[in-house]
């Protein structure tokens, strides 16, 4: 069974490069069929046995659930955006699996609803194909590389984590974006939307903090109990991690810097007024990984925007995330301290050095999708069948590790391109609206990819897939006479 599953996801990683770059209607139907196929070939392997009923009772009430969805998408096609970003934050502690993992479970409902409307698009008169743009090609090859580094995984179980959860799913999802019709109306919503989120969850980290009661995560928990000082105290709002509420948070701040610029004076100064409480909640978060990638994004934003009306008062407000930050003892000892940098990052340098040599020992194959965690434990003699000291905690060394040279090539060449679209569109001359939706898209992309070099998530990152989907729609409205 497992060989079943381990060629399953090869071809269901396969399909989905095809459902990406295919050029015609048939050919994506036949990518769908593959994907789909594929999808069911992971998830009858990694199903624990017993509870069949409840399976399969569940799987009816997703079915039931999916179908209407792609009724309302149909109907409304931006409410898929709308629906992603409301089960982002979603991360639900499931035991179907070994080991237990945080998923996406009502995002997996969406994705459903999504195949359900490319299959009732693929057999109606919908003749569209290669809807990513310039990004058709560097997804496409990525996507197909990692399934076919599937089959000579030294980790089959995680592996097939890694595909059935995270990449097919979210890469449907990139697909089923980049389709949507350009309305500003959508465009707004979204904002609205994840700013609201954003102020929601900084209020609920506040109030966290306040009360020390985090909610979730036990580990979080225990180290808050050991923690050197009284202010140091990890809050994670809704989310199970610290890091990923943080990045969240990032992210919407950097949006609303983008409102700041290209919004009218009042709603530009209500930005900054959502901007700065949910900045708030980010600060008890202490993700050194999402306060370094919030300073690229405000730096990134200070270069495209320099000399322009605007610059002042986010001048003021990276000052004043500047000045509150070093005020914060635990904060200011991480950046300004004197402890080696091996320390600093919680042994992270250790980490990087080792997975760089695995690396290097694989240079033209690597370990296989998923097969990082064993193959470092083997390169470091480390024991038990899934030691937490191998976990990775950047994105590009993984790549290159499980996926060898050729896969951090295609990853260059995809992440150089995801930049390259919405940035060329947001520096031109244009319509306010394209360039201020090619921006946000633009300085999303920069901070999860930033985030990634601190956190392995990239590609777990549902908002990583959607960011440069939707950056393929704008830079479609801008390409049509």
């Amino acid at each position: 069974m497992s060989e079943v599953a381990r060629l399953g996801g090869t071809v269901g990683a396969l399909g989905l490069a095809i459902l990406v770059a295919g050029p015609s209607r048939s050919w994506r139907l036949g990518g769908l069929i593959a994907w789909a196929a594929g999808c069911l070939a992971l998830a009858a392997w990694l199903a624990p046995s017993g509870h069949h009923r409840v399976f399969a009772a569940a799987a009816v009430l997703g079915v039931v659930v999916a179908i209407v969805l792609a009724w309302l998408f149909l109907r409304w096609p931006w409410l898929l955006a709308v629906a992603i970003l409301a089960c982002a934050p979603a991360r639900i502690p499931v035991s179907i699996v070994h080991p237990a993992a945080n998923l996406l479970v009502p995002m997996y409902v969406v994705v459903a609803a999504a195949a359900v409307v490319l299959v009732w698009e693929f057999f109606g008169d919908d003749e569209r194909t290669r809807e990513l743009g310039a990004l058709t090609w560097p997804v496409a090859a990525f996507v197909a590389w990692s399934g076919v580094a599937f089959l000579w995984s030294e980790d089959r179980r995680q592996g097939a984590i890694y595909l059935l959860f995270y990449f097919l799913p979210f890469g449907l999802l990139a697909v089923s974006l980049a389709r949507l019709p350009w309305r500003t109306l959508g465009l707004k919503a979204i904002y609205v939307q994840l700013a609201g989120m954003g102020l929601v969850f900084a209020l609920i980290g506040c109030v966290q903090y306040a009360t020390r009661n985090v909610y979730w995560n036990p580990k979080v928990q225990v180290d808050n109990a050991y923690a050197p000082s009284s202010w140091f105290y990890r809050v994670n709002s809704v989310f199970y991690d610290p890091s990923i509420y943080g990045r969240f948070l990032v992210v919407a701040i950097l949006a609303g810097v983008v409102v700041m610029f290209f919004a009218r004076r009042l709603v530009a100064w209500a930005a900054l007024v959502v901007l700065g409480i949910t900045w708030l909640g980010l600060v008890p978060s202490f993700s050194q990984s999402s306060f370094v990638a919030l300073g690229v994004g405000l730096v990134v934003a200070i270069a495209v925007l320099w000399g322009r009306p605007s610059f002042l008062p986010i001048a003021v407000a990276l000052g004043v995330c500047v000045v509150a930050g070093l005020a914060v003892p635990q904060l200011r000892h991480h950046v300004l301290g004197k402890a080696t940098s091996s320390r600093a990052t919680d042994g992270r340098t250790k980490l990087v050095r080792n997975g760089i040599h695995l690396a290097l020992d694989h240079p033209l194959a690597g370990v296989g999708t998923g097969g990082f965690v064993i193959g470092y434990a083997r390169l470091t003699h480390l024991h038990g069948k899934n030691p937490k000291a191998a976990a990775s905690h950047d994105t590009p060394i993984t790549v290159a590790a499980e996926l060898g040279l050729p896969g951090l090539a295609l990853f260059v060449w995809l992440v150089v391109v995801a930049f390259l679209v919405p940035f060329r569109i947001a520096v031109r001359a244009g319509p306010t609206v394209t360039r201020a939706a090619a921006f946000g898209f633009g300085l999303a992309l920069v901070a999860i990819v930033t985030h990634s070099l601190f956190y392995d998530s990239l590609f777990e990152d549902p908002l990583f897939w959607s960011a440069f989907a939707l950056s393929a729609v704008v830079a479609r409205e801008v390409a049509t006479p």
